[in-house]
């Protein structure tokens, strides 16, 4: 009897022994993209601290482009990233077969038109060269941007997110309609009589929402959020990261670090 209490003891050792490393394979850190700026600014003054509390190692990757976010994501090296509006996401989902989704939207820097060669749009002469975002749904944004400022009229057939500088009917000034690479707009503001940037370049390079000649009225279409694997829109990392974005903590700091950026509704 007492040898099959020993072994009854000893097996239930062995078990519980079985359970631990499912314990710690438990996962406690948390990865999380950002392009430079305001975007990344805004997970390390207000995500991280609130994770950390909850016991979680957060790691921030820090990116310059529009591209590698995604790919990193997909690939499983974040576990979300916070750069892109719903527009840009679904479309280069789409365009490179991922399967990433949405989960929470973010405030987001507005979209501004900057300048060191002119005092106002008064001014623009003909020929100026006009500087803006390449990828496609940024690019449609700027023209629509740039119609709303008075500066040319694109085709009143076209789809407002997909547009490009083809899709122009009216441009009394012969500007030149210049699209490059995002990050690098703010970069052409030395050459170019204007230049459409995007919030957080123009923030990370310097340039201050108040310097703008004028900014957008960001259509709720065009807030920033923050995506994940489609596979993990449910999860209890995801759930954390979802229930950060929604703290108090989080608002305090928007608050008082990012005055004048367009709001989603849950941060008004």
């Amino acid at each position: 009897m007492k040898l099959l209490r020993t072994l009854a003891f000893a097996g239930l050792a062995l078990g519980l022994a079985a359970l631990q490393p499912a314990v710690a394979q438990e996962k406690k850190t948390i990865t999380i993209g950002a392009t430079a700026g305001p975007n990344y600014d805004q997970v390390k003054l207000g995500i991280k601290p609130v994770l950390e509390k909850k016991g979680y190692t957060v790691k921030l990757v820090e990116f310059n482009d529009y591209v590698q976010p995604n790919i990193a994501l997909a690939q499983g090296s974040l576990d979300a990233n916070v750069f892109q509006h719903l527009v840009y996401l679904r479309k280069f989902a789409a365009d490179k077969g991922l399967d990433l989704v949405d989960v929470a939207q973010v405030p987001v820097a507005p979209m501004g038109l900057y300048t060191k060669q002119r005092k106002s749009l008064a001014d623009v002469r003909e020929g100026d060269r006009i500087t803006m975002a390449n990828d496609p749904s940024n690019l449609a944004r700027a023209l629509f941007f740039l119609q709303q400022n008075g500066l040319i009229k694109v085709k009143a057939d076209i789809d407002p997110l997909k547009a490009t500088e083809k899709d122009v009917a009216e441009n009394p000034h012969k500007l030149k309609l210049t699209p490059i690479e995002a990050a690098q707009v703010p970069r052409t503001l030395d050459d170019a009589a204007y230049a459409v940037v995007n919030g957080n370049f123009a923030i990370a390079s310097g340039l201050k929402l108040s310097a703008a000649l004028a900014l957008e009225k960001t259509p709720e279409h065009y807030l920033n959020v923050v995506a994940v694997r489609a596979a993990d829109k449910d999860s209890a990392i995801t759930r954390e990261i979802v229930a950060a974005f929604h703290s108090p903590e989080y608002k305090a700091v928007i608050d008082q670090h990012f005055q004048g950026y367009a709001r989603p509704a849950y941060l008004q």
